[in-house]
């Protein structure tokens, strides 16, 4: 059986059971024996002729009916009491036609006082409904206007709070403030103020009212997840507690030494992270409603942003004495610093300086301010002046020291080595530091000292060239003489005793390699073939040379347009290819080495490499001969007296390059 009929079998239950049904039946039984009177011999007579009141009458059990159950109960009924009339109209009636005209009112009657009845049901409900919307409404709107109040006073609380809070930026003051706010605002007795230590993930107790010292004492660092408080800073959401010196979960003595009872601990945030607890509590009982745990929520957050204002406040206060010591110190290194130190804005205009600076360009200090520093700069040197500013301002990397030269008001030319930095406020660029060293002494020493070393490295091979002519032309020639007299002897003598004659062979054999050795000696001093023909076939007969004595496969590869250097270049760079193939020879336990001159428009590049065992590098060209690298460190002088660069790429067990860039004049 389904739901709905379950349902209609209980409602006619439930008519069945009223006693308005019973009363319905019993009119309807009633009306039926008044209609039915003369057949069933009962004498009523109210001077109506064909029973038109016995049918009028029906009209009462059907207007009830519809009254009492509704429009369905009241058709139900009109259809009873139709069928009830219909019998005597048909069969008893002398005028049937008349009786069923009667009856027919009758039903219109009643169909209509049903209907009639059913919408005025209908818009008795609707009223009612209408009329339980109305009060829902109004208990709504009642109960909104006792949340806007008790909002309206939380946020006038807050505001006071805030406001009160806001006044001090002392830790301490803000404090004393906030206990004295919330013992007033909340009406308790007891206040503790907990500050959360990220570093040791414990609370440590930073103000409170109400309790001892002893008490402060006892509650004091509590770690995470630890008491009440504890618990609080770890979940970050508010406890309530209706007896706390009974409460299993506390584990300190003290507090029920104290006798707490009720007790509220809510978290202190600020920017959603919890950097405290804020713990109010009764000796008394009192429960904490759910509006003033939201209450104290707030004040916890309100006194969380109070302290973390006045932290950040007590930061920047002492990173604030911090600067102002830094200044002071930073102005003193400024004004007694012995490098020239200018600051000049983006046109040009030099707004500080030290004394150093005034010194440097031969003004007083006073007189330098406001000056132009371009005044001091050659058109050379405001070239390179303007691109550095321009690649500062760009934001590119500038190599820094660089060389740059200034002109003094007494028209000498001083020779720096400047580092400048761009200055910004805010982002925006407002000027530029300029950091200088004189170093014009300093130059001229390395020009004399490179004098010096010039013509000491001339004066040698001078010196190279004399000691291989006078091998060449007197110690081989008389060597060679040696050699033919013992030959004539020997052709001469043809009795000489068998030792004798051995003897002399083994002489005219040792002359002879002596003298193939001053050849040699000779041209490792001068080669000839250099001054003849230049340094290619110079480098081709070395390479020749290596490859034969020292069985290192060598190879030389030319690129570019091939040109000649002046003379001495072409020394210089021989003698730096010899160099590094004789350490090759000695030290690299190579099989293979190759030498590769690349010309270029205004540079050549000679680069030696070899597949040795390399070595480790060092940082500085100027720790080589500390580490025994002499050999390196020769090179590395006469490609500066070349105006040149020398590069070593090295690297254990793969080999070492070294790489020198020369320009074409020097």
């Amino acid at each position: 059986m389904s739901l709905a009929s379950l349902h209609m079998i209980g409602r006619l239950g439930a008519i069945v059971r009223s006693r308005h049904f019973w009363f319905i039946l019993a009119m309807l039984v009633l009306c039926t024996i008044m209609h039915y009177a003369e057949q069933m011999g009962i004498p009523l007579h109210f001077g109506l002729s064909r029973h038109a009141m016995d049918r009028t009458l029906y009209l009462l059990p059907i207007i009830y009916s519809s009254f009492v159950f509704g429009m369905t109960a009241g058709v139900i009924t009109l259809l009873a009491a139709v069928s009830a009339m219909i019998p005597r109209a048909i069969l008893i009636s002398s005028d049937p036609a008349s009786a069923l005209a009667e009856i027919a009112c009758v039903a219109i009657i009643g169909a209509l006082t049903c209907l009639w009845l059913r919408v005025r049901g209908r818009e008795r409900e609707q009223y009612r409904f209408a009329l339980t919307e109305l009060e829902a409404a109004h208990q709504e709107l009642q109960a909104h206007i006792r949340v806007s109040r008790s909002n309206e006073k939380r946020l006038a609380t807050l505001n006071a709070m805030s406001t009160v809070l806001c006044q001090s930026l002392e830790l301490k003051e803000v404090f004393r403030r906030a206990i004295d706010m919330v013992m007033e605002v909340m009406e308790v007795e007891v206040v503790l103020i907990f500050s959360l230590d990220e570093q040791t993930q414990e609370l440590v107790l930073l103000a409170y009212e109400g309790v001892s010292d002893e008490f402060a004492q006892g509650v004091d660092r509590m770690k995470l997840g630890e008491e009440f408080n504890g618990r609080v800073a770890s979940s970050g959401e508010p406890l309530v507690v209706a007896d706390a010196s009974h409460d299993p979960r506390l584990s300190r003595p003290v507090v029920r030494k104290m006798k707490i009872q009720a007790q509220l601990v809510v978290p202190m945030k600020s920017k959603g992270r919890v950097i405290g607890t804020l713990c109010i509590a009764m000796r008394r009982p009192r429960q904490f409603l759910p509006e003033e745990v939201d209450l104290a929520t707030a004040i916890g957050n309100q006194i969380g942003i109070s302290i973390e204002n006045a932290r950040l406040y007590e930061k920047e206060r002492l990173i604030a004495e911090q600067l102002r010591r830094s200044e002071g110190k930073y102005r003193q290194l400024f004004e007694t610093a012995h490098d020239a130190i200018w600051v000049h804005d983006l046109v040009g205009n030099i707004t500080t300086a030290n004394e150093a600076a005034a010194r440097l360009v031969g003004y007083e200090r006073e007189e330098l301010i406001g000056m132009d520093a371009r005044r001091f700069l050659s058109a050379e040197s405001l070239r390179l002046a303007r691109e550095i500013r321009s690649k500062l301002l760009c934001g590119e990397a500038v190599e820094q020291p660089y060389d740059q030269q200034l002109i003094r008001k007494d028209g000498r030319e001083v020779n720096l080595k400047l580092t400048t930095s761009l200055i910004a406020n805010h982002g925006q660029p407002t000027g530029f530091q300029n950091i200088a060293r004189d170093v014009t002494g300093e130059r001229r020493m390395q020009e004399s000292l490179r004098y010096y070393v010039h013509q000491i490295t001339r004066a040698q091979e001078e010196e190279r060239k004399r000691i291989a002519r006078e091998l060449h032309d007197d110690t081989a020639q008389s060597l060679y003489a040696l050699s033919r007299q013992v030959d004539n002897f020997m052709r001469s003598n043809s009795q000489l005793s068998p030792s004798n004659a051995s003897f002399l062979k083994e002489l005219r054999e040792q002359i002879a390699d002596i003298l193939q050795g001053i050849r040699s000696f000779s041209q490792d001093l001068r080669p000839p073939i250099l001054d003849d023909l230049g340094l290619l076939p110079a480098l081709g007969w070395l390479v020749s040379d290596v490859e034969r004595r020292c069985e290192i496969k060598t190879n030389l590869a030319i690129s570019g347009g091939e040109r000649r250097f002046p003379p001495e270049m072409e020394l210089a760079l021989f003698r730096i290819v010899q160099e590094v193939l004789r350490n090759v020879e000695r030290h690299a336990q190579a099989t293979r080495a190759e030498v590769i001159i690349q010309f270029g428009e205004d540079r050549a590049q000679l680069s030696i490499s070899d597949n040795g065992k390399g070595f480790q590098l060092s940082e500085e060209m100027g720790d080589l001969p500390r580490r025994g690298k002499l050999g390196l460190a020769g090179i590395e002088e006469r490609a500066r007296l070349l105006d040149g660069s020398l590069r070593i790429e090295s690297e254990l067990g793969k080999g070492t390059s070294v790489i020198i860039e020369v320009p074409y004049s020097h």
